[in-house]
């Protein structure tokens, strides 16, 4: 894994990796785009030649672009920000992502979380409906508990500090 560090400093990207996926994060300003995109391309053969030498894959299908910044600047870009080219594969940016189960937009806004969320405790909320009549109060407190309070609580560590707005520059 140190390898890969040293790869990534190198190129001046951050990294950051956990069980079977790894994150790369590049600062830039608005008028940097293209750049940063340039820097990145030049960057993923490294990792990928890495990654062969440590019987490894990057898998295209699952590679995911977003680009970060508050709204104003976002809509500033006006939705044409640069896709990453790889090799034969072009990555379009997302408007969302999902890191450990946690859905962050562009904006770092959580609405989209919390629709998901929101969305997901109703799903299971319906289904036991469906049997509630065959449940004790106390089994079905355990089965609100197990499917829905798990989920309103997931992640919760990753919210705890928000501030109301992203960080303005790349060194904040």
């Amino acid at each position: 894994m140190a390898d890969l560090v040293d790869i990534a400093n190198e190129h001046r990207v951050s990294i950051h990796s956990f069980a079977d996926d790894t994150q790369l994060y590049l600062c830039c300003g608005r008028n940097e785009t293209a750049s940063t995109i340039v820097r990145l391309q030049q960057y993923i053969p490294d990792i990928n030649h890495w990654m062969s030498a440590n019987r490894l894959k990057l898998n295209v299908d699952k590679t995911e672009l977003l680009w970060v910044g508050t709204k104003h600047s976002l809509l500033l870009g006006g939705g044409r920000f640069p896709s990453l080219q790889l090799t034969a594969d072009i990555i379009h940016p997302s408007q969302h992502v999902k890191v450990f189960g946690v859905v962050t937009s562009a904006d770092l806004g959580l609405e989209q979380h919390a629709t998901n969320v929101s969305a997901t405790c109703f799903y299971h909320l319906r289904q036991l409906r469906h049997i509630r009549r065959a449940l004790s109060k106390e089994s079905a407190t355990t089965l609100v508990h197990a499917f829905v309070i798990s989920r309103v609580d997931y992640c919760s560590v990753v919210f705890a500090g928000l501030q109301s707005q992203p960080p303005t520059s790349c060194n904040e």
